[in-house]
C-alpha cells in the first residue's frame, strides 16, 4: 500500500531559468532524479535507494522490478532520497541542467495523477510514486521518439516537473490537440494521447515538423514546452564550427572544451 506523501512546502526562484527551493520539517523527505539537488541545508541528509519509498512494504523483489522498468526506458535505477534529520526546518533545492520552467503541481487537486515526459521529472515529496508508463499502442511504440515512454506521477502531495523554454497551459474539454513530441511536458486523467502521422508524405519529408505527432483529446490539463532540450541541442550542433577532423583546432568546440580542462 502506498504511503501518505510528507507535506513539503516550497519557494519556485528565477524566471527564466528556475529552481525550486523545498522546506523540509524535521524527519520529511522529498525524492530527486540523480543530480537534479543544486545546493542543501545543514542538517539534511541524502541517500541514493533502489525505488521511490512510495511502498516500503514492497521488499526487494518489488523495487528491482520498478529499478528494471526504469533501466529499460533509459533511467537510473536509483533515486535519491533527500531528508531533514535536523530539529529545525532546513531547506534543499533542484534545478535542472538547461534553461526553462519549473511547474508545481499538487497532485492531490489532479486526481492523483500526473503523467508526463521520462525526462521532465525533478523533484517529489516522499510517498510520490514514480513509475513509467508504456504506452501500448504499437505505433506510439515505434514513433513517439521523446513522448513514447512516459512517466506517473502518483500521490496526494506536491511534485515539480520541469519543462524547457516557456510553459503552456491548455484546457481540454473534448478538444483534439495536435503537437510536436518533443514538446509535451505532461497530462491530466482523462487525455488520451496517441501519435499520428504529420500530415502528406511530402510534409513529412520536406515540412521539418517531424513524421509524427502527439495526439491529445478528452477532458482535462495538457502542460507543453515552447524549446524541449532537443530541439536546442539539434540547433547548436548543426551550427557548432566544424574541426576539419582536428579536434584540437583554434576553431574546434571540442578543443575549447580540452582547453579548458586542461
Amino acid at each position: 500500500m502506498s504511503m501518505k506523501s510528507h507535506e513539503v512546502d516550497y519557494e519556485i526562484i528565477g524566471s527564466s531559468m528556475q529552481l525550486v527551493e523545498v522546506e523540509l520539517d524535521p524527519n520529511e523527505s522529498v525524492i530527486a532524479e540523480a543530480g537534479a539537488m543544486t545546493y542543501l541545508e545543514e542538517d539534511i541528509m541524502f541517500e541514493a535507494r533502489m525505488g521511490d519509498g512510495s511502498e516500503p512494504e514492497s521488499g526487494f523483489f518489488g523495487k528491482l522490478l520498478g529499478a528494471g522498468k526504469r533501466a529499460i526506458s533509459g533511467e537510473g535505477i536509483f533515486m535519491t532520497h533527500f531528508t531533514n534529520q535536523g530539529q529545525q526546518k532546513r531547506k534543499v533545492a533542484f534545478a535542472a541542467p538547461f534553461p526553462g520552467t519549473i511547474l508545481a503541481i499538487d497532485l492531490a487537486q489532479h486526481q492523483g495523477e500526473l503523467i508526463c515526459q521520462k525526462d521532465s521529472f525533478l523533484t517529489a515529496a516522499l510517498g510520490t510514486q514514480v513509475s513509467m508508463k508504456f504506452n501500448k499502442r504499437l505505433g506510439t511504440g515505434f514513433f513517439g521518439g521523446e513522448g513514447f515512454i512516459l512517466q506517473s506521477l502518483k500521490g496526494d502531495g506536491m511534485a515539480f516537473v520541469h519543462a524547457g523554454g516557456t510553459l503552456i497551459k491548455k484546457e481540454l474539454h473534448g478538444e483534439t490537440l495536435r503537437v510536436d513530441t518533443g514538446c509535451l511536458v505532461g497530462f491530466t486523467p482523462g487525455i488520451d494521447y496517441d501519435i499520428q502521422r504529420a500530415g502528406s508524405l511530402k510534409s513529412m519529408v520536406f515540412g521539418g515538423e517531424g513524421l509524427f505527432l502527439a495526439t491529445l483529446k478528452g477532458h482535462g490539463t495538457v502542460w507543453l514546452q515552447s524549446l524541449p532540450f532537443s530541439r536546442m541541442a539539434d540547433r547548436i550542433i548543426a551550427h557548432a564550427p566544424s574541426s576539419g577532423g582536428k579536434d584540437q583546432g583554434e576553431g574546434s568546440v571540442l578543443g575549447g572544451i580540452g582547453r579548458m580542462i586542461n
